[in-house]
């Protein structure tokens, strides 16, 4: 497994081995022994998976007291996946990060506790596999507009199929006044 940082600190991308032949492809999605932050002590709880319709904005969320870190893939389609740093005291705090994760390049992104996270669906439908270090808790998730003009996200979309919920998320900048 190939794995890479990025420009956001601790974040890692993977792009695990596979095996093509005119069957099809082989890979392995997950094994415990090849992921290098697994060594902190860190362990999976929860698996989600979501499946979309194309020009669906998921996010951006985050739990603020149970904050969860997510191994994250595409496994049908294509998103473009973003994720922004909430961590008060990291020196990439702030700033977003944007990674296409397709069925193709069957990249997995770790996305360490304290980010906000969520994707937008460019193909015509996505299943979107999510691997979580804490257990989902409705009444801790919080978000981010998608839109937000201080983050200044470019999600390739003016008008996303978002949900209500998600309409009506705060700004970036009243998110961190209630993180301080």
């Amino acid at each position: 497994m190939k794995s890479s940082n990025t420009a956001l600190k601790d974040v890692l991308i993977f792009e695990p081995e596979s095996f093509r032949d005119q069957r099809g492809y082989f890979y392995e999605i997950y094994n415990r022994s090849k992921y290098p932050f697994l060594e902190q002590g860190i362990e999976f709880v929860q698996d989600n998976i979501s499946f979309s319709v194309k020009n669906t904005l998921r996010g951006l969320h985050f739990q603020k007291s149970k904050p969860q870190g997510k191994l994250v893939t595409c496994l049908q389609g294509e998103v473009r996946d973003v994720l922004v740093d909430l961590r008060i005291s990291s020196n990439t705090f702030g700033e977003h990060l944007i990674i296409s994760l397709s069925q193709a390049n069957k990249k997995q992104i770790w996305i360490p506790p304290g980010f906000a996270h969520g994707f937008h669906v460019i193909s015509d439908a996505a299943l979107f596999y999510y691997k979580c270090t804490d257990f989902y808790d409705p009444s801790d998730e919080y978000g981010i507009i998608w839109n937000d003009l201080n983050l200044d996200i470019n999600w390739g979309v003016n008008n996303p199929i978002i949900s209500e919920k998600d309409s009506y998320l705060p700004s970036f900048s009243t998110v961190v006044e209630n993180l301080i």
